[in-house]
């Protein structure tokens, strides 16, 4: 497993893996536009072979972009539903021109909608977005923290979009999941211990099958078990603990699989502090 960090790329695309070299990261997380709204800079074939090279030159292994923060594919305004559907096509295409390897994304809140609706309407967006993809980067769905009406947030939740999106699509393994311990720990599902986290393990094999696992989102949790809220801490320094991060780390099931941080910066810790410590975990 190897283990990087979300990077900016103000100023210019090559940023990131600059970035993530300075901080002793292998891998990098993305976004390709501003999270929070605006046109998308502009991404050629010259840029993106610039980023290749600045990433190969960095060492960095592989990249992953994260779909902006105002994607609500559950949304009973069509606007916003219709526009994320657009947002994330244009992520996955500019993720293929960019030789970044998955695009995740959060669903959204199911608002006005019921619950039942809200995820028919999640799974006819997705078809949408899928039905004409050939692109070479994977979308992944990422579980949520369960804050108020948000989709995504239980293991069985994600698995009946899954099945229901690739059953409509005639397509089998095109959706996969990245998996973030805070929003899961803030769900309900424990890794704090080796037996909680073999019972979350086999949740995640039975429900959405562990081969579907293609990146972890590693986030300490500011708040309690079963807390229902999003709050990214260091990690060690929060409710879940190194214990968690170790297991995963050290699972041969996971070998392949990477992990990108998501942690604040502040006085408390950085990255080059949490990605030291995980290359720690992982080695010892």
């Amino acid at each position: 497993m190897l283990v990087g960090t979300h990077a900016s790329i103000a100023g210019g695309f090559i940023n990131g893996p600059q970035y993530a070299q300075k901080v002793g990261a292998e891998v990098i997380q993305i976004f390709s536009r501003s999270p929070r709204g605006g046109t998308a800079p502009l991404l050629n074939q010259k840029i993106a072979l610039e980023f290749q090279q600045a990433s190969k030159k960095c060492n960095i292994k592989e990249c992953y972009i994260h779909t902006p923060y105002y994607i609500n594919l559950a949304s009973s305004d069509e606007r916003i539903s219709n526009n994320s559907i657009r947002i994330i096509r244009e992520e996955l295409d500019r993720a293929s021109i960019l030789g970044a390897r998955y695009v995740m994304t959060h669903l959204g809140s199911a608002n006005n909608l019921s619950r039942q609706k809200s995820l028919l309407q999640v799974i006819a967006g997705l078809i949408k977005i899928l039905r004409t993809y050939h692109g070479s980067a994977q979308f992944l769905i990422e579980n949520s923290a369960g804050a108020g009406n948000i989709i995504g947030d239980s293991l069985a939740e994600i698995s009946y979009i899954i099945k229901s999106t690739e059953k409509k699509l005639a397509k089998k393994n095109v959706i996969g999941v990245c998996y973030d311990t805070c929003h899961g720990f803030a769900s309900g599902y424990d890794i704090r211990t080796k037996s909680a986290y073999q019972k979350t393990i086999k949740q995640l094999a039975q429900q959405i099958g562990l081969a579907r696992i293609k990146l972890f989102h590693f986030n300490d949790s500011k708040t309690e078990f079963n807390a229902r809220r999003d709050r990214h801490e260091h990690i060690g320094q929060g409710q879940i603990g190194q214990e968690g991060f170790k297991l995963i780390l050290q699972d041969k099931r996971f070998e392949k699989v990477n992990a990108i941080l998501e942690t604040p910066a502040d006085d408390r810790g950085n990255d080059i502090i949490n990605i030291r410590l995980l290359k720690k975990l992982r080695n010892n």
